[in-house]
C-alpha cells in the first residue's frame, strides 16, 4: 500500500531526473548553434561595397543554422534580423539599419549586428523535445529556443602586432572619408576610393599632414627600429588615449622596407605636424599601393571600409575609419 502510495510521487522525480538534462542539453545545442550562426552572419558584415553588407550577413547566419543539430534533429531554420544593436533600450534590440542616423555622436557609435532566434516547436526544426517520461505527469514533449546577437565594432585596443608604424592626421579624414556612409570617399576621375601620399610633409588642405612615421611609446628615429615596427608591429597593446611618439624623417632607406598591396591598421591622432607625443583617437585601415624612397620618401594608398582585424582588439572604439575588431558575441 505504501509502495502505491508513493508511486506517483516517484514517477514525478524520475521524469524530473532523467527528463530535465535531456532539455537542458537540447537548449544548450541550441544556443550554440545560435552563438554560431550569430558569430557567422557577423562576419559577414564587413564584406562586399557597402558596410555594413545586412544581406550577406543574413545569408551567411541562416546558412549557418544548418550546419548544427539539438537533440539528435538536425536544424533547418531560424529567424535572422540584421541591424543596429541598441543597448539603450530596456530590453536591448535590435534597430532597423534605416532608423538610424550616422554619423552618431560621438561615443554612441552604433553596432553592426546579427541576431538568430532558434526554436524547437511543434513545426520547426523537428518538433517539439520529446520526455521520456514526461508524458506520465502529462507533458510529452517541449518547445526550446534560444537567441544570439553578435556585433563588429571598431576596436578601442589593438594586440601587440596589429599596428603598421604610421600614424594618420585626423584632419585626412575630414577630406576622404563619408561619415555616413563610413566608407571612403570616390574620386569621381576613377570611381574608387581617392589615392593619397603619407610622409614627406604632404599637406592635404592648409594645414593637413596625412601623416608621419611613429615609434610608438618609445622615442627611437633610427632605420633598425623602424623597419623592426614595420615586420612586427607594436610591441605592446595600445589604446585610445595612449600616447605615441611621432618621429618625422626617417632615411629613406625604410621605405624599401614597406609591404604594398596589403591592408593595415594604422592609429589616428588629431594632429602630426610636432615631434612630440599624441593620443590616440581611433585606428584606420590603409590599404598601401605603393612606397617610395629617394628624394620622395611617402607611401601611397587609400581607406579602405569594413576591414576586419586579424587580431581581435577590446572594448568599443568612437569610430571605426574602416576597422572593426573581430565578431564578438553581444547576447
Amino acid at each position: 500500500m505504501w509502495f502505491l502510495f508513493t508511486l506517483t510521487f516517484l514517477l514525478m522525480f524520475g521524469a524530473f531526473a532523467v527528463d530535465m538534462p535531456r532539455v537542458f542539453s537540447a537548449h544548450d545545442e541550441l544556443q550554440n548553434a545560435a552563438d554560431a550562426a550569430a558569430l557567422a552572419g557577423a562576419s559577414a558584415l564587413s564584406t562586399g561595397t557597402s558596410v555594413p553588407n545586412w544581406s550577406a550577413a543574413a545569408a551567411a547566419a541562416a546558412a549557418a543554422v544548418t550546419l548544427n543539430t539539438s537533440d539528435g534533429k538536425q536544424l533547418s531554420t531560424g529567424t535572422v534580423m540584421t541591424g543596429y544593436w541598441n543597448l539603450a533600450a530596456s530590453p536591448a534590440s535590435i534597430l532597423a539599419p534605416s532608423s538610424v542616423t550616422l554619423p552618431a555622436p560621438a561615443g554612441q557609435l552604433p553596432e553592426p549586428a546579427v541576431q538568430v532566434t532558434i526554436k524547437r516547436d511543434a513545426s520547426d526544426n523537428g518538433g517539439l523535445v520529446t520526455l521520456l517520461l514526461g508524458a506520465l505527469v502529462g507533458t510529452p514533449a517541449t518547445a526550446e529556443s534560444a537567441t544570439a546577437v553578435a556585433v563588429i565594432t571598431p576596436p578601442a585596443s589593438v594586440p601587440a602586432g596589429g599596428l603598421f608604424p604610421v600614424v594618420m592626421d585626423q584632419c585626412v579624414f575630414d577630406q576622404y572619408w563619408n561619415s555616413n556612409t563610413n566608407q571612403p570617399e570616390i574620386d569621381p576621375s576613377t570611381n574608387q576610393a581617392y589615392e593619397f601620399e603619407i610622409g614627406n610633409g604632404q599637406q592635404y588642405g592648409s594645414s593637413c599632414e596625412a601623416g608621419d612615421w611613429t615609434s610608438f611609446t618609445t622615442v627611437s628615429n633610427n632605420v633598425p627600429t623602424i623597419r623592426n615596427l614595420i615586420a612586427n608591429g607594436n610591441p605592446t597593446a595600445l589604446s585610445i588615449g595612449d600616447n605615441i611618439y611621432i618621429e618625422p624623417g626617417v632615411k629613406t632607406t625604410i621605405y624599401s622596407s614597406v609591404p604594398t598591396g596589403v591592408t593595415v591598421v594604422m592609429p589616428v591622432a588629431a594632429q602630426v605636424s610636432s615631434k612630440s607625443y599624441v593620443p590616440i583617437v581611433a585606428f584606420a585601415a590603409f590599404h598601401i599601393d605603393g612606397s617610395y624612397g629617394g628624394s620622395s620618401k611617402y607611401i601611397q594608398g587609400h581607406f579602405v571600409g569594413g576591414y576586419t582585424m586579424p587580431t581581435q582588439g577590446s572594448g568599443v572604439g568612437t569610430s571605426s575609419y574602416g576597422s572593426y575588431s573581430a565578431p564578438r558575441l553581444a547576447f
